[in-house]
């Protein structure tokens, strides 16, 4: 069936009437949306290494330079995609701002698809947050022992040093890979172009959530040979490595993708994705410090608890043609 987001409005509320309105020719079959997600996957992954494979360009002279080659080509490897599904998908609609509603690129509802995300993520991360803290005032009653300071002397002591590292990491390559480059490329193939293809191809939105985070994860194969290589791992060790890293991005994945779907909104996997990037695997627990273990299964529970209720798509979408979400699923669960 054509789906509701990419009919006219005539179109649209003819097929919210009728549900049950036939096939159209030119809609996308599941093979075919399928097929477009792994041909993007596979260039995307071959755009990282095009400049030296393919374009024979020299090796980079430094790690600075290496990057910024990667950013370029994946850069590229994410317009690209997103031309092509715009010609995959039956968009009958030029307007630029619902070619870019299509990929979850909005400009309302902003804050929202920022701060809920963000606070309901954080919930998995409550033991490392709490760890965090723990070393945090064990640092301050160190510098207190040692120069007198108060916990008040060393907040404003941060607090003027903190224009000096901002412009740190302004310059740091590795900021820019973890924090913009990697999750604006990676949400954008991986979430923006894919998911809408899918759902368009007809699949259910539970095997959606499940599906698109298997082409994410199919991307990190490559991790594979430089592990390998560059550490001198044995094949057996990186291969225990990839698979921890697999199984962590399978299951980060499927809530990136339960985000889009449920906000509609590219921002929200975004800060997810970022905010994941900077706090890596949630700590579980720490010898002698039951607190982090306490703080890990209260964040888990309150994570399970809140999963619905914040990502509820009428918090961060109009209603309209009767329906509260941005896909018309919002019965789904």
């Amino acid at each position: 069936m054509w789906h509701p987001l990419f009919l006219s409005p005539a179109s649209r509320a003819a097929s919210t009437a009728n549900p049950n309105m036939e096939e159209s020719n030119d809609s996308v079959s599941k093979s075919v949306a399928v097929i477009a997600c792994i041909a993007m996957t596979l260039f995307y992954v071959a755009m990282l290494y095009a400049p030296t494979l393919i374009l024979r360009l020299p090796p980079p002279q430094s790690f600075k330079n290496f990057m910024i080659r990667r950013f370029i080509s994946a850069a590229v490897s994410s317009v690209v995609s997103v031309i092509f599904c715009a010609l995959v998908l039956p968009i009958r609609s030029g307007e630029t701002s619902y070619l870019f509603g299509v990929y979850g690129i909005r400009s309302d509802y902003k804050w929202q698809a920022v701060l809920f995300p963000l606070f309901l993520t954080s919930l998995m991360y409550a033991g490392s947050l709490m760890l965090k803290s723990m070393l945090l005032v064990n640092k301050w009653k160190e510098h207190r022992n040692q120069d007198g300071r108060s916990l008040l002397d060393c907040i404003k002591s941060n607090l003027l040093s903190f224009p000096g590292q901002m412009l740190f990491l302004a310059s740091n390559v590795l900021f820019w890979r973890n924090f913009v480059v990697a999750p604006l490329t990676e949400e954008l193939v991986f979430r923006a172009c894919m998911i809408p293809l899918l759902l368009c191809g007809g699949f259910k939105v539970y095997h959606v959530i499940f599906l698109c985070p298997t082409f994410f994860s199919l991307a990190h194969l490559n991790h594979m040979t430089e592990i390998y290589s560059r550490h001198n791992y044995s094949l057996l060790k990186a291969s225990m490595v990839v698979g921890l890293q697999l199984g962590y991005t399978v299951i980060f994945g499927s809530y990136a993708s339960f985000l889009f779907i449920r906000t509609g909104n590219l921002v929200a996997p975004l800060v997810a994705h970022a905010f994941c990037n900077y706090m890596g695997l949630p700590v579980l627990f720490v010898q002698r410090k039951g607190l982090v273990s306490i703080a890990f299964v209260a964040g888990m529970i309150s994570f399970a608890w809140l999963l619905f209720p914040i990502t509820r798509p009428d918090l961060y979408n109009d209603r309209t043609n009767n329906c509260r979400c941005w896909l018309g699923y919002c019965s789904w669960n």
